[in-house]
């Protein structure tokens, strides 16, 4: 019994010299996240932005930062903290690769900062959020993937075919023939500014609809 008391003393027995680093940590990590939290809302180029997905990167910056200041502070707790984190199992499916890469990020971020590597995480969170901005504008300057859909009947397959090898980069992935008429999935590369043409399929006679959906993937040309 006396032995659990002075555990419990140490424990929660805090000095200002553990409570301001404590507090210092905190708070850096907090800005620190939330730059990674910016970097992420500006170069986002998915298809459906998750704010709940953007704010966990934050959460988990925070999270490691104390997690790596209270093991490296305390033998005992560190070894707890291993044994606990040693069962939890994360069953979030991550469906873009980038996404892995933010989350790694937050947490190198936070192991940094708990270990008292504040410059180096400073200047490191700078340095790949310029490299960040930079890949995204050079991506977005560059024609990007999308996937045309098609609902035509018979007689206008001949007129389709011809404004389709018209289209740069453009390849059919799929052919839907029906009694109600045709379905065709075209995989393409323009510019988001370049989609205008979508238009030019309606006036087609025989045409139904035209589609133009944001393609996930790259096209390999």
């Amino acid at each position: 019994m006396e032995n659990f008391l002075n555990s419990l003393k140490e424990v929660f027995n805090f000095s200002t010299n553990q409570v301001v680093p404590l507090i210092a940590t905190v708070v850096l990590a907090f800005f620190v996240g939330l730059f990674v939290y910016l970097i992420y809302r500006l170069t986002f180029s998915g298809v459906i932005y998750s704010k709940t997905f953007n704010m966990s990167l934050v959460m988990l910056t925070l999270v490691t930062a104390m997690v790596i200041l209270f093991m490296s502070n305390n033998v005992k707790l560190s070894l707890g903290m291993v044994g606990a984190l040693s069962i939890v199992r994360f069953r979030t499916a991550i469906k873009d690769p980038i996404d892995t890469v933010f989350m790694f990020w937050a947490i190198g971020e936070g192991i940094a900062l708990g270990a008292g590597f504040i410059l180096a995480a400073i200047v490191g969170a700078f340095m790949i959020g310029i490299f960040m901005l930079i890949l995204a504008s050079s991506k977005k300057k560059a024609s990007l993937p999308y996937l045309l859909i098609l609902h035509y009947e018979e007689r206008a397959s001949k007129q389709i075919k011809s404004m389709v090898a018209q289209i740069p980069y453009a390849r059919i992935k799929s052919k839907t023939v029906q009694r109600e008429g045709i379905e065709l999935a075209v995989e393409l590369r323009v510019r988001s500014s370049e989609t205008g043409f979508v238009d030019k399929f309606l006036r087609v006679d025989g045409v139904y609809d035209a589609t133009l959906i944001a393609h996930q993937g790259d096209m390999i040309s």
